[in-house]
């Protein structure tokens, strides 16, 4: 290789990689897919021509040839398991042990997510990536080199020129454990399972099949000793291009605690089975020393299992407003997370086969976003009833069709169930926001009213009212009067409201500012609407299948008094801004903080990119507040946010 081609290998192989550093860490993209993928092929192309390739090229992230063992590999420091605590008492006694073993030093304590993956130990020599290992028995683990290359997160080149060995945890995020499980034969258990099986599997072109993601929390070993505290790790794995998560730093006790008592699990998009709590300062470490298993300077505050296993007792088809069927397990009753759990949902049909459900079958479930929980797999072997594909509705009887996945109602304009659900979305707080039409109301409206499209509750009248059951004058009075106070919606509340597919809240939001009309909507083209921010070409295709049917739905609205207000703001103190909330804000639900910036011009962004201009941080802020602070965006904290929208 001459050095003309080894200065153009090198440069492409680092700018590839801080592309994906961008990316696959900072969620922070700088080029397109095409301009990474034109790039990539010119790497590939020099790498073919040469005969070689540099060590930290991304084209060896590519599974490579199947392993036939995993070989044993020997960890530079030994990784210790910890001790655990299931109460914030037990927290306490831990605390004042340290506290007294450390001869009543002041003690800093730090509290990280205790990640529900595999650990990996992953070493570097001089800057390169040399290889990667599981725990093991801390001592000796399996070298999993080969898979973990596969694993963009990893980075392949880093800053320090000595030998370190960095540990994390190996994860499958719950977005990628979804996305594998809609096609996948055979579907994972869980997260956790994926992240263990993917890294476990001889064939690295399994593991890159996985898509997992690898969050560092530890220096295990480094070769300078530059690092002294938990506090100074996590900011050198993070100036290294490591990926890590928020680190809180205390010297209170009761502070720790109230910031594991605040932990949302449900908002993270990975799980979670506690919180790390470690003493600070490494000096102090020694000190504290160890037990015969466990470091007595660290322990993990487990939380309640998010899993466990029960019996389906039956399955039944509900009708959706678009008119898809969507099957939902009865289940026998059992304690999860604090609740009685009785039924779990099912995606459709070919959800039931993959999963191998059946009635009487023993199923995991598990907690998830939705207040119904999810069934991730039958227990092989067990259930003997097969669960009946549906050929009518179970609703209106009548014929059901296969479109793609699913099983659609083909009434779906008079099926009482469907027409109730558009109604009910219509009238919900994040559309017309009408108070007092409850699903029951909705369903009198139907029966005893007529009502079958949305702009039919416009000519409801009192009268009309005091004809159904339980009304009253003065319940009758507040309902025509809630009815009459919606007329005046935000335009993307009134976008909302159509129930176009897959557009929602935020979709709608960025319709409105773009188009300022849902006749200037309706008009788009789809190719205009795929250029469209979060838009592509599938959703862009719903919008306009549904103005091209429905198109009549604005205009009978209108035609009964409905006038939707812009929701752009020409000015205001947040004009221009593209703003950024993180973490918990005491004074209001993030929804109310999101329309206040929007009613003063602002933005609101879900994540830091390179457009955030402001982050408004509450309580427990965490890896978007490390990002805006490392890429110098402004940051207020919750007072100063109020004082702005109040002013």
């Amino acid at each position: 290789m001459t050095q003309n081609e080894k200065n153009s290998m090198q440069r492409l192989v680092d700018e590839l990689n801080d592309y994906a550093y961008r990316y696959y860490v900072l969620d922070d993209p700088a080029v397109t897919d095409d301009v990474y993928d034109k790039l990539y092929d010119e790497l590939l192309a020099l790498e073919r021509d040469v005969g070689e390739r540099l060590p930290d090229s991304p084209t060896t992230r590519v599974g490579g040839e199947p392993i036939s063992a995993f070989l044993p590999h020997t960890h530079i420091s030994r990784l210790y398991s910890l001790d655990k605590c299931r109460s914030f008492d037990e927290l306490r006694e831990w605390a004042a042990k340290a506290v007294k073993a450390a001869d009543g030093e002041d003690i800093a304590f730090t509290l990280e997510y205790k990640l529900d993956g595999l650990t990996l130990c992953v070493t570097y020599e001089n800057g390169i990536f040399r290889g990667a290992a599981t725990r093991g028995n801390g001592v000796t683990g399996e070298d999993v080199t080969e898979q973990a290359r596969t694993i963009r997160s990893i980075p392949m080149r880093i800053d320090f020129r000595g030998v370190t060995e960095a540990k994390g945890e190996c994860i499958m995020r719950r977005s990628a454990f979804r996305k594998y499980n809609e096609t996948a034969e055979e579907p994972l258990k869980n997260p956790r399972n994926g992240a263990a099986g993917a890294l476990r599997n001889l064939d690295p072109s399994v593991t890159a099949k996985r898509n997992l993601d690898m969050i560092f929390y530890d220096v295990n070993y480094i070769s300078d000793d530059s690092v002294r505290s938990q506090e100074e790790g996590v900011e050198w794995l993070r100036k290294n291009r490591f990926k890590t998560e928020k680190l809180l730093v205390s010297r209170d006790i009761e502070e720790i605690i109230s910031a594991i008592s605040a932990v949302d699990r449900d908002a993270l998009d990975f799980d979670i089975d506690g919180m790390v709590v470690k003493v600070d300062d490494y000096a102090l470490r020694e000190k504290l020393g160890f037990t015969d298993k466990f470091p007595r300077w660290a322990i993990a505050y487990k939380f309640e299992a998010e899993e466990t296993t029960t019996k389906v007792k039956d399955v039944v088809w509900q009708v959706g407003r678009t008119g898809k069927l969507t099957p939902l397990a009865l289940l026998e009753p059992v304690e999860l997370c604090g609740a009685t759990v009785r039924r779990a949902t099912l995606n459709n049909y070919g959800d039931i086969l993959r999963k191998k459900v059946k009635i009487g079958s023993a199923v995991f479930i598990r907690r998830s976003n939705d207040v119904i929980p999810e069934i991730l797999s039958a227990v092989d072997g067990t259930g003997s009833g097969e669960v009946t594909k549906p050929t009518v509705c179970p609703d209106c009887g009548a014929p059901v069709v296969e479109n793609g996945a699913n099983l659609f109602c083909t009434n779906r304009e008079s099926c009482r169930t469907a027409v109730i659900a558009r109604l009910a979305h219509f009238v919900s707080k994040d559309c017309m926001d009408i108070d007092g039409l409850s699903t029951n109301t909705l369903g009198k409206f139907h029966d005893y009213l007529g009502v079958r499209k949305p702009y039919q509750i416009y000519d409801v009248t009192r009268d009309d009212l005091l004809t159904l059951e339980s009304f009253k004058d003065k319940k009758a009075d507040n309902l025509i009067a809630a009815i009459e106070k919606s007329k005046s919606p935000r335009l993307s509340a009134y976008i909302n409201a159509f129930g176009i597919p897959n557009v929602g809240k935020k979709l709608a939001y960025d319709l409105s500012v773009k188009y300022g009309s849902v006749d200037k909507l309706a008009a788009a083209s789809a190719d205009e609407l795929a250029a469209v921010d979060d838009i592509g070409e599938h959703i862009a295709a719903d919008i306009t299948g549904f103005f091209a049917e429905n198109r009549e739905l604005d205009g009978e609205l209108r035609r009964r008094g409905v006038t939707p207000l812009a929701d752009v703001v020409t000015e205001g103190p947040l004009g221009g801004e593209s703003v950024v909330l993180t973490g918990k804000l005491a004074s209001m639900p993030r929804s109310k903080a999101a329309e206040a910036i929007q009613a003063l011009g602002g933005k609101v962004q879900s994540s830091v990119t390179k457009e955030t201009t402001l982050v408004v941080a509450g309580e427990d802020a965490g890896s978007k507040l490390d990002k805006a602070k490392a890429a110098g965006i402004r940051v207020i904290g919750e007072s100063e946010f109020l004082s702005l929208i109040n002013a």
